[in-house]
């Protein structure tokens, strides 16, 4: 049997001949396919707006950018994250301030959130960024009604959740990222994820004017000619001032942007990938289930992520005793088990800012015994049943001993 990682993407011939197309084209970045994968991308999150970047990195700097983050703003997020989730602060001077997670969910605790946001004068954080944590969606509902009592916006980490949704208080499926609770949303196309582009990321939203910001800070900060209406320039051939019509060529940079823009063969292999995200979706669950079943009642397990409405399933957890000898026993056998994650504020650069062990007792524990498995849509049945078996077997023999 081949290895077995805990990610894996899946590229078809359709894919690949959606990328040959591309390559044969006359234009091979910011071209019509990188609108048209935005448009489709929206309209499958539900949302009224998409912009296409680089990476998901990319995607949460120049959020928290069009965000308005200044030097020295104060924003909230969960320690068990990727990095660039709190990074992203940092790129323009902010401060992260860490809440610890609900331990039943993995999620960032509102009632931490709560506790911070309550015991300090209002205006002290500008924003929240809640993480889809392995494909779990939050409730936003409940993070927006604290974020407008406290007027500050919401950046919701989806990278691991696209296709996810949580039940709103009227009992209707609201789709992580489609802009009805965040201000914001960023997902991302790295090849383990969902929806694989190489590289690649997306940001959503219902709101015009920062949709039309997003679109400049991906582009160097460039509003191009069909954006804007010149006001009291002399062109070099001679133009009268005041209100006018410009030339084709005109540009102007309108504040400090970035080069993150996505290239279209990207975008093509996205737009592939989009038209089966469902069909993948449908197998992870299906994967979660059988997890779920497996490791029902089991002595050695401490929890699990289960099968929850809504989840999409990025990755699937379990909290384990003696995680760090199973870890090895299953890299014997080639599956390629992966941790999800060192908490953020434990890591050398965050506790250069006072973070230290103990401040996030749960996110803390969580870490001392998670482990992610294999889950990814062309996960064989026999491959799946040997990962359980193994995991069993290694409990059994008590080789942790």
């Amino acid at each position: 049997m081949n290895k077995i990682p805990y990610g894996r993407q899946n590229i078809t011939d359709e894919d690949i001949q959606a990328v040959v197309e591309v390559l044969k084209s006359d234009m091979l970045t910011q071209g019509p396919t990188i609108k048209k994968f935005e448009d489709h991308f929206a309209d499958y999150i539900g949302a009224k707006y998409a912009v296409a970047v680089s990476n998901g990195t990319a995607a949460l700097h120049i959020s928290v950018l069009a965000l308005g983050i200044k030097p020295g703003d104060k924003v909230i997020t969960t320690p068990i994250t990727f990095v660039a989730s709190a990074n992203c602060v940092k790129y323009c001077g902010g401060d992260v301030v860490f809440a610890d997670i609900d331990p039943e969910t993995y999620l960032l605790d509102i009632n931490k959130v709560r506790e911070l946001v309550e015991s300090s004068p209002k205006g002290t954080y500008k924003g929240i960024i809640p993480v889809d944590f392995a494909g779990r969606a939050n409730d936003l509902e409940e993070f927006r009604k604290l974020a407008d009592e406290y007027d500050m916006w919401i950046l919701e980490d989806s990278c691991h959740s696209p296709g996810g949704f949580f039940v709103d208080s009227d009992g209707k499926n609201q789709n992580c990222g489609n802009g009805n609770f965040a201000d914001l949303a960023v997902f991302s196309f790295h090849p383990v994820k969902h929806i694989a582009c190489g590289e690649g990321g997306m940001i959503t939203t219902n709101d015009e004017e920062l949709y039309k910001e997003l679109n400049r800070l991906r582009s160097h900060g460039i509003t191009k000619f069909d954006d804007v209406y010149l006001n009291s320039i002399e062109f070099a051939n001679g133009g009268n001032s005041g209100e006018t019509q410009y030339p084709g060529w005109y540009m102007e940079m309108q504040n400090l942007g970035y080069n993150y823009r996505l290239t279209d063969f990207q975008a093509a292999l996205g737009l592939s990938q989009l038209n089966r995200a469902d069909e993948g979706l449908v197998k992870r669950r299906a994967i979660a289930q059988t997890y779920l079943a497996a490791f029902q009642n089991q002595p050695f397990i401490k929890g699990q992520s289960g099968v929850i409405e809504g989840h999409a399933y990025h990755l699937y957890v379990i909290e384990v005793e003696n995680r760090l000898e199973l870890y090895e026993y299953l890299r014997t056998k080639d599956i390629l088990a992966q941790i999800h994650y060192i908490p953020a504020h434990l890591m050398p650069y965050y506790k250069q800012f006072g973070w230290k062990e103990g401040d996030m007792p749960h996110a803390e524990n969580y870490y001392k015994n998670c482990i992610s498995l294999p889950m990814y849509p062309t996960l064989l049945k026999e491959e799946l049943d040997f990962v359980i078996n193994t995991i069993k077997e290694f409990y059994s023999k008590d080789l942790n001993v």
